[in-house]
């Protein structure tokens, strides 16, 4: 859970850099440290996730603000690339969208005794993956290695997008006939 609240604590640190005047860190510095600062905060959701199966130690409280602290860490990036006007709107709106849906949605299915029909399923695996490919390289916004980081984190956001809305429609699907006894 420490891992948890410390990616809770980096999420300043995404959008904190960009409010750094010019004249202390350049733009292309700031697409790196919120880019490397992302890339931090995912890879403790991973290690975290790594050591809560192998040590066999998870809480309840754990198990609802790991997925909260997903959510803000990717809501606060897509904020920020909407204001760096690297994404639109729209695009954030989907998939934040989505996540307070879901995330509803899931909370309601757990109150009546019901979360398992709507289990994580692979299509919102995917999704996470691509934007957690896609946010980084909209942050670091160069080319490197021979790629446009630019064009192809967009793409990948559009293709997470996409996702998203499946993933939705899935959950919805598997939810309907459960809302409808109720």
């Amino acid at each position: 859970m420490l891992l948890t609240w410390i990616r809770i604590l980096m999420i300043p640190f995404v959008v904190g850099v960009y409010f750094i005047p010019d004249t202390m860190l350049s733009l292309p510095h700031k697409n790196y440290f919120a880019g490397v600062f992302f890339i931090l905060a995912a890879l403790t959701d991973a290690l975290d996730g790594y050591l809560a199966r192998r040590l066999n130690q998870t809480s309840s409280f754990g198990a609802f603000l790991d997925p909260v602290a997903d959510k803000l860490m990717v809501g606060a990036a897509l904020i920020m690339l909407v204001y760096l006007d690297r994404i639109g709107p729209v695009l954030a709106l989907i998939i934040i969208g989505r996540e307070i849906t879901i995330s509803a949605l899931r909370e309601w299915m757990a109150q009546i005794g019901a979360q398992s029909s709507i289990a994580v399923n692979s299509l919102g695996k995917l999704k996470t993956g691509a934007q957690m490919v896609a946010i980084p390289m909209l942050l670091f916004y160069e080319t490197w290695l021979g790629v446009n980081q630019p064009i192809v984190g967009y793409i990948l956001l559009i293709v997470a997008a996409l996702l998203t809305v499946l993933s939705m429609l899935y959950y919805l699907k598997k939810a309907i006939p459960i809302i409808q006894q109720r």
